[in-house]
């Protein structure tokens, strides 16, 4: 590494300066006075995202400090190109989706339209039946989770059995999902 190239963060602080720094480079027409920048430590499956206010006409980046971590910054500079399109667009339109003109900016900017996993389900749903290979990660016990006797595969609409990862617990009840989280217990 030459002494031109900043080290990759390794502090939160510095993913936040990082990341707006970075996102001034970004080539669209953003107020990034107009922007603030967060952290999340909670978030599983979201590596970044971008929220409006109307009221103060401000917008919000959020990013995941674990996807970070599991992607580095080359690819990480990726979710951030694709946070300012959102900003561009709240600031320019009052609304941002991942539509064709998002999907055009995303192109342009090298910026990815969706990020990749990076963390372990802690739950999976899996199909019953021999011949479907369907599963499927949760990290939250929804109503797919706890009442899977209600639901389907989503391939080939068999039922699917729920497990918890970690420990191999199975259920396929809403009955069986109660005694499997007393069981688990702080292990959840």
């Amino acid at each position: 590494m030459d002494d031109a190239t900043p080290l990759p963060p390794e502090t939160r602080t510095e993913l936040l300066d990082r990341s707006a720094s970075y996102a001034e480079s970004v080539p669209l027409d953003v107020d990034h006075a107009r922007i603030d920048w967060e952290l999340s430590e909670r978030a599983k499956r979201r590596a970044g995202v971008c929220l409006y206010d109307r009221d103060t006409d401000r917008v919000t980046i959020r990013l995941t400090w674990a996807a970070y971590r599991a992607y580095g910054w080359a690819s990480f500079s990726g979710v951030v190109r694709h946070e300012v399109i959102h900003a561009w667009e709240y600031q320019r339109f009052g609304e941002s989706n991942h539509g064709d003109r998002f999907r055009t900016f995303a192109d342009e900017l090298d910026a990815p339209l969706r990020c990749p996993t990076f963390a372990t389900p802690r739950l999976r749903l899996a199909c019953t039946c021999e011949a479907c290979s369907w599963t499927l990660g949760r990290h939250r016990a929804s109503v797919v989770v706890t009442r899977p006797g209600r639901r389907r595969c989503g391939a080939c609409g068999a039922r699917y059995v729920v497990e918890h990862v970690e420990t191999g617990t199975t259920w396929t009840t809403h009955r069986g999902y109660e005694r499997a989280r007393a069981r688990i217990g702080d292990r959840w």
